[in-house]
């Protein structure tokens, strides 16, 4: 039994305030979409132009790897190698093939097959040939003529390696 003059809890309240306590209206939540949309619109490019950077620095790390492991394969050796970085006529997709001169060949004869400097399509400037003499010297041709760098990009970006007479490699950013 109710006392005179006890209130009902239940009953105080309006049924407008018991819908709010229920849940989210449909403004609310078309808010928080919308909101949820500008933030991945906005985080779109930022997170494509990361992945773009990656996958070139990736590219120049294998193209610097597959000239320093020449190098000491050279020297290690102790006859000539080379490192040919190419891509097809336009530059696109480059691989690098190792070869070798080993003593009384008199010419180069290639070790294993091309191997893709990345899985994606990048590009390189010119077909480069970076050679190495068992006294550490090196020479890079492009096309028959002296040259001591070459550019390899990815989507917009791009990265020069140059290689000095004595193959250390440096990296710039144009």
């Amino acid at each position: 039994m109710r006392s005179v003059g006890s209130v009902d809890p239940t009953q105080t309240r309006s049924p407008r305030s018991r819908t709010l306590a229920a849940g989210f209206t449909m403004i609310e939540l078309c808010l928080a979409l919308l909101i949820i949309v500008i933030i991945s619109v906005m985080a779109v490019p930022v997170v494509s132009s990361a992945v773009n950077q990656y996958r070139l620095r990736s590219a120049v790390a294998n193209a610097t790897w597959a000239i320093q492991s020449t190098r000491f394969q050279s020297l290690m050796e102790s006859y000539p190698f080379q490192v040919t970085i190419a891509g097809d006529s336009n530059g696109n997709n480059p691989t690098y093939q190792i070869a070798s001169e080993p003593p009384a060949s008199g010419s180069f004869a290639n070790v294993g097959g091309p191997i893709p400097i990345l899985a994606e399509a990048a590009a390189i400037n010119q077909p480069t040939v970076v050679q190495f003499k068992p006294n550490g010297t090196v020479t890079v041709t492009q096309n028959g003529s002296s040259a001591t760098s070459f550019q390899i990009s990815y989507h917009g970006y791009s990265n020069t390696i140059s290689v000095s007479n004595y193959g250390n490699v440096s990296i710039t950013t144009p």
